[in-house]
């Protein structure tokens, strides 16, 4: 590689040599060969600077305060029983009767409960507060969802992923929710508390 660096050099110096050569008629001040190409890359390079500090102005476009929430359950039932309750459309109706019967927001009179079973299926739950499909389905094993709320911006969804892990004769849930609008985090971490996991739990008791 160096070999290769230095023949280039080499090469580089002998046409500027040849060049000054071939134009000995222009005035001693001419730039050479290699000075318009340092000047081309100082040009290049100030245009590139330009860019930059035109894209830093506009905003960043990488955000590093994104927020997410982490959970983790255990509920005494096995893994089976947890993933289907969490994905047959009858038996979470019943966990969102629960979250109801204390939350007189959640009105299933309005919009009933609907669990699809397929990979890019919709559901929505709790009388419609709650939309989304399906992204992936392992029996079992996880649940992962494009989980929304009804009144945020169309097309905003988040992210949320259910892990089942076997703990003893149990199964703990390790919870990730990522993507959700800034500032909702406390509120959304609490809900998932209140409303799947408490809710969740005493169906399966």
């Amino acid at each position: 590689m160096l070999g290769k660096l230095n023949a280039k050099t080499q090469e580089d110096t002998h046409e500027d040599m040849t060049s000054e050569g071939k134009n000995s008629n222009e005035p001693a001040n001419s730039p050479t060969r290699r000075q318009m190409i340092a000047g081309a890359a100082m040009t290049f390079g100030g245009l590139a600077l330009g860019l930059t500090q035109v894209r830093a102005a506009g905003g960043e476009e990488i955000s590093r305060t994104a927020e997410s929430i982490h959970q983790e359950t255990v509920f005494k039932a096995s893994r089976n029983r947890v993933y289907e309750a969490l994905t047959d459309t009858k038996q979470f109706n019943e966990v969102i009767k629960i979250s109801a019967a204390k939350d007189p927001g959640i009105s299933l009179e309005k919009v009933p409960t609907e669990i699809s079973r397929e990979v890019g299926g919709a559901f929505t739950l709790f009388g419609g507060i709650i939309l989304g499909r399906h992204i992936e389905l392992v029996p079992n094993t996880r649940i992962v969802q494009a989980w929304r709320v009804v009144n945020w911006d169309p097309g905003v969804y988040s992210i949320a992923k259910f892990e089942l892990v076997e703990q003893g004769t149990g199964t703990k849930i390790v919870f990730d929710h990522t993507g959700f609008p800034k500032g909702d985090a406390e509120h959304l971490a609490t809900g998932w508390k209140a409303h799947y996991w408490e809710s969740l739990a005493r169906f399966l008791a």
